[in-house]
């Protein structure tokens, strides 16, 4: 098996396991990117979710000047491709974290590009809730955290894992493209060491590995959001 493996795959055994160029170390760079940027750009996606949906005129605490400049600051954060957004906030990125090039610095613009695309799946889940659950809380003297945790973060919990499995799908992809600024990973060695050389098997290797990853998000945000709906 490990001569078949050898014969198919040169390249990517010559690459190895360690060191600057190792498939260990650019699996850990790309779930280093993946998970630190969606722990920051998951909190901002659903503050600012959170925001247009109580704000909303239909909503706890509505507030239109309030409404209008989240509505407009996650539409244009959407708008932004991914690509144009490292360029762009390439300064902010670098008072930010003292860099523009590597993994921590690419945690800059994966976070800040992926917060709008989860605020609007998390205000597509909010709006969902039964608004007579959210009135009932109301009547009882439900305070607006009361409300916000206990009717519609818990009421909407399934829906916000399967959102959030998207989103993290969604971030895994934009790992590759952070390659741009030399921040490594498997989407970076698919293209530097597999593709600009050539070596289709490294493309292919890398490839495999990111849809095992994907496939893995995938099936556990499943599981978990199954578990959620039936608590």
């Amino acid at each position: 098996m490990a001569e078949w493996f050898a014969h198919t795959f040169p390249n990517v055994v010559y690459l190895g396991w360690t060191g600057e160029t190792g498939w260990w170390t650019s699996i850990v760079q790309t779930l280093y990117m993946t998970f630190i940027s969606a722990i920051i750009g998951g909190l901002l996606g659903l503050i600012f979710g959170i925001g247009v949906v109580v704000t909303a005129e239909d909503g706890i605490t509505p507030n239109r000047p309030l409404f209008w400049i989240l509505d407009k600051v996650v539409s244009i954060g959407r708008a932004f491709p991914f690509i144009i957004l490292l360029a762009a906030i390439a300064p902010f990125t670098k008072i930010l974290v003292g860099t523009q090039i590597g993994m921590t610095a690419a945690l800059v613009p994966l976070a800040l590009g992926v917060a709008p695309f989860y605020a609007r799946q998390v205000q597509a889940s909010l709006e969902s809730v039964d608004r007579g659950k959210v009135e009932a809380a109301q009547t009882v003297g439900a305070d607006f955290l009361d409300i916000v945790f206990t009717v519609y973060l818990r009421e909407e919990l399934s829906g916000l894992i399967r959102v959030s499995t998207v989103t993290l799908i969604s971030l895994i992809g934009l790992t590759a493209m952070a390659g741009a600024i030399g921040a490594g990973g498997l989407g970076n060695t698919a293209i530097s060491y597999g593709y600009n050389r050539f070596a289709n098997d490294v493309t292919w290797f890398a490839t495999i590995l990111i849809l095992i990853f994907v496939l893995l998000v995938q099936l556990i945000g499943d599981f978990l959001a199954k578990k959620a709906s039936h608590r």
